[in-house]
């Protein structure tokens, strides 16, 4: 591609070139057309005099006379040949011009080159008396002209003008090269000090000479002021890359201590709510096992009773039935509360492996759910809250429960921390609808709700209204995570003030594989709410 100096010349040769061809294009067509008009006077002028001239000769057969007339007019270069024709002896005399511009007496009617052009000779007795002679016919004269001498002409002067427009065209680009060297050498030493400031280091590009006193040496003092200023701007950015680069490394080091800061607090969370689980369960094993007990001692002291008596011979009807029944109701009893104690001991156990192991595994939810929630017994059976679970039966995964355990334990003592007062009664629903390959799971309360200005922030960490209440702010971020990491779904919360709120969660039945494998990341457990 060309250069603007390229260009700037191309345009103008283009320009000065245009313009010379108009003007030779209507020079030539002038000159074309003068010596049309300069041809067509000469057949007139031609025709004309051999039309006054040669009626009397011919008619008196005068043939030298013809000769010399022909011959005179035969003098003009764009004549070819005049022939003159009698009306009864047919050719009478001729005159042909050779190659070689000569001319000879044509002896007969051959083919002539040259345009033709034919004109009558008519005679005018001049010595008859009376009324005006009538002319009569004595024969016809054809002059053969030719456009050689014209063209020749036009042509030359075709190539004086395509010569003179070759000659101006050169002078013209060579005084353009020599006038825009002026401006574009100076032109070109910026272009390169600016090549240079752009790809090298700025210490290592000089400032351009600015001994020049015309404006282009103006544009040359700037540039080098710009260079130094850039010069300077580019030492600060250096320094200042510096202290962004030691920065950088001091908050990576602060980032470290903070992501390993809050593996521990995760990790302490996870401990402490499998600790609160173990002594809820622990509580609420105490009572149905204290039952059995009594009810094993009461069966045992009967039992001595009567085998004292069949002991010493004195065992009566009314002893055994009382035993009997003492021994029914004891087994009762003791069966009642083993099996209740062992309900507790399983869940509590299912929940505990699934929390500490994450293994992946298939299970039915609606079952699961309900483990889950009973383990969370202990906790609930203080409020005036009631969990209902709306879950089809057939809905089975899988996935990790563990982590799911922990979803559900989260969300569902957020709501007892955040939706309702101590003594207010409330539900919690946990409903479940089957979507295709994917499962929505909504968790919602009747409780007081949350805040407008709190509803965009609730997923973030350490975001908690119970700040110094117990509350660390991780729950719902630890749910966040485990739902958009762990199983690969989503999370929503909608909320209207004193109208509770509704988390809406979306996993698929079997967790993709990439994704179940970040599920060993430390995470909190139950105690863990916003």
């Amino acid at each position: 591609m060309f250069g603007i100096q390229g260009r700037l010349t191309f345009l103008f040769v283009v320009i000065v070139t245009l313009v010379l061809a108009i003007s030779g294009t209507y020079a030539q067509y002038s000159l074309s057309h003068e010596l049309e008009v300069g041809n067509q006077r000469l057949r007139q002028g031609v025709l004309t005099r051999l039309q006054t001239s040669l009626p009397s000769a011919l008619w008196d057969l005068d043939k030298a006379k013809v000769d010399n007339i022909v011959a005179a007019e035969m003098l003009p270069p764009e004549l070819v040949a005049i022939r003159v024709y009698d009306t009864s002896v047919g050719l009478f005399s001729g005159k042909l011009r050779r190659e070689d511009g000569s001319v000879a007496s044509l002896e007969n009617d051959s083919q002539v080159a040259g345009v033709p052009v034919v004109a009558d000779l008519a005679y005018r007795d001049a010595g008859a008396a009376g009324n005006a002679p009538k002319p009569v016919i004595v024969g016809r004269v054809v002059v053969n002209f030719s456009r050689a001498q014209m063209d020749a002409t036009l042509a030359a002067e075709v190539r004086r003008k395509v010569i003179e427009v070759l000659l101006l065209d050169l002078i013209l680009v060579a005084a353009l090269a020599l006038s825009l060297r002026i401006v574009f050498e100076p032109l070109k030493q910026l272009r390169d000090g600016l090549h240079d400031l752009a790809t090298r280091g700025s210490d290592e590009v000089g400032e351009l000479p600015d001994n020049r006193r015309d404006e282009l040496g103006d544009v040359i003092r700037g540039f080098n002021a710009i260079q130094r200023r850039v010069k300077a701007i580019i030492a600060r950015t250096r320094e200042a890359e510096d202290e962004a680069r030691r920065a950088a490394a001091a908050t990576a080091r602060a980032l470290d201590d903070l992501q390993r800061t809050q593996e521990s607090l995760l990790q302490a969370e996870r401990l402490a709510s499998l600790g609160g689980l173990v002594a809820g369960v622990a509580h609420e094993i105490n009572t149905p096992v204290g039952i059995a007990l009594t009810s094993a001692s009461v069966l045992m002291e009967a039992t001595e009773k009567v085998h004292q008596a069949v002991a010493d011979g004195a065992i009566r009807k009314s002893d055994i039935l009382r035993y009997l029944e003492t021994a029914e109701e004891s087994t009762k009893l003791i069966m009642n509360n083993a099996y209740r104690a062992a309900h507790l001991i399983h869940s509590f156990k299912q929940i505990a492996v699934d929390q500490v192991s994450e293994a992946r595994r298939r299970f039915e939810l609606r079952e699961y759910i309900g483990e889950v929630v009973s383990s969370l017994q202990p906790k609930l059976k203080k409020t005036h809250l009631s969990v209902e679970i709306d879950c089809p039966p057939e809905i089975v995964l899988d996935s990790y429960p563990g982590a799911l355990a922990q979803v559900i334990t989260n969300l569902t003592l957020n709501c007892v921390e955040h939706a309702f007062d101590a003594e207010t009664e409330g539900r919690i629903n946990i409903n479940v609808r089957p979507d295709g390959d994917w499962i929505q799971m909504q968790v919602v309360d009747n409780g007081k709700g949350i805040a407008p200005d709190m509803l965009d922030k609730v997923f973030d960490p350490f975001v908690t209204t119970r700040r110094g209440q117990g509350g660390t702010g991780l729950g719902l971020n630890i749910v966040f995570n485990l739902i958009a990491k762990q199983f690969a779904g989503s999370i929503t919360v909608s909320s209207v003030l004193g109208q509770g709120a509704s988390f809406v969660l979306r996993i698929p039945r079997v967790t993709p594989q990439e994704h179940g494998a970040q599920g060993g990341e430390p995470r909190a457990g139950a105690g863990a709410h916003a």
